[in-house]
């Protein structure tokens, strides 16, 4: 038998030609390589590597790399993670980020830090959910979900800062602040609010476009003035269900583990906990 083998490349139509039916093959678990690969394809989106790991001409994973440093990985065993960290060191390349499920990023993160010395730090620690049943919140509050139009990206922009504020997410509001809004995570999203009888907008709900069959929910925002009330219930179930009827055969959502308010109102809506997923930073040369 052949051993396993990373197969490097900077072409992404390339890679998506060879590994393109790997990503699809589960849409759920490859949730974000999905919407990241799809990222590097546009026009000026810089210096990238991708990669595929084959045994047999059979690809068994994948991994990527963007121009901001963040190595993304779909599933892997250790000895796959350690041939990977060497061949990354081999060419000089220096992740800033790994991004996956948590064992996968356990182990990378740890083999880096054996062949390089780059110490990981835990950043980002998250449940995976996938849509099963949809069952649509009961009591339903009064309002209807409103799709943001053009006229409403001041309002966008606004509740994603106030987000990103209250989860302590400050990349996004440094390209926010800057006015780089295209460039920050929730520049390709599909907004929805739900809106009050009387027109206020008070619940919101984000969809990436669907890829590989999958769309992801993110994010689900309600200012706690409006909480209390169910629109959050509300608005991601209509998100939900509108990607659905788009032809999404796999809608998921992130929670984070330290809210059981949103883990509970997400099971009660119909979605079905995946896996865990982790993210780790790297600090390089002598630990702060």
């Amino acid at each position: 038998m052949l051993p396993d083998h990373w197969h490097l490349t900077t072409d992404v139509e390339d890679f998506l030609a060879r590994a393109g039916a790997f990503l699809r093959s589960r849409p759920a678990p490859h949730t974000t390589a999905l919407t990241d690969i799809e990222k590097l394809r546009l026009p000026g989106a810089g210096d990238r590597l991708l990669g595929r790991l084959e045994t047999e001409g059979e690809i068994r994973a994948v991994c990527y790399l963007t121009p901001r440093g963040r190595l993304g990985l779909t599933p892997l065993n250790a000895g796959a993670a350690d041939a990977l960290a060497v061949r990354l060191s081999a060419l000089g390349r220096t992740p800033a980020q790994v991004v996956a499920d948590q064992d996968t990023a356990d182990v990378f993160a740890s083999a880096w830090q054996g062949h390089t010395g780059a110490t990981p730090k835990l950043f980002w620690h998250t449940h995976l959910y996938r849509l099963g049943t949809l069952t649509p919140p009961r009591p339903h509050p009064d309002g209807r979900a409103h799709p943001a139009g053009e006229e409403d990206r001041e309002l966008v922009v606004r509740r994603c800062r106030e987000f990103c504020v209250e989860v302590g997410e400050q990349p996004s509001i440094d390209l926010i602040d800057a006015g780089s809004w295209d460039r920050s995570r929730f520049g390709d999203r599909h907004f929805t609010f739900w809106r009050t009888p009387d027109g206020t907008p008070v619940s919101m709900a984000a969809v990436t476009s669907v890829t590989g069959g999958m769309v992801r929910v993110d994010p689900v925002h309600t200012p706690s003035r409006f909480r209390g009330h169910g629109y959050a219930g509300a608005v991601t179930a209509a998100v939900s269900r509108a990607a659905l009827r788009a032809g999404a055969t796999d809608v998921v959502l992130f929670a984070d583990p330290a809210n059981p308010t949103s883990n509970a109102l997400y099971q009660r809506l119909g979605y079905v906990r995946l896996t865990d997923c982790a993210g780790y930073r790297f600090a390089y040369g002598r630990p702060a």
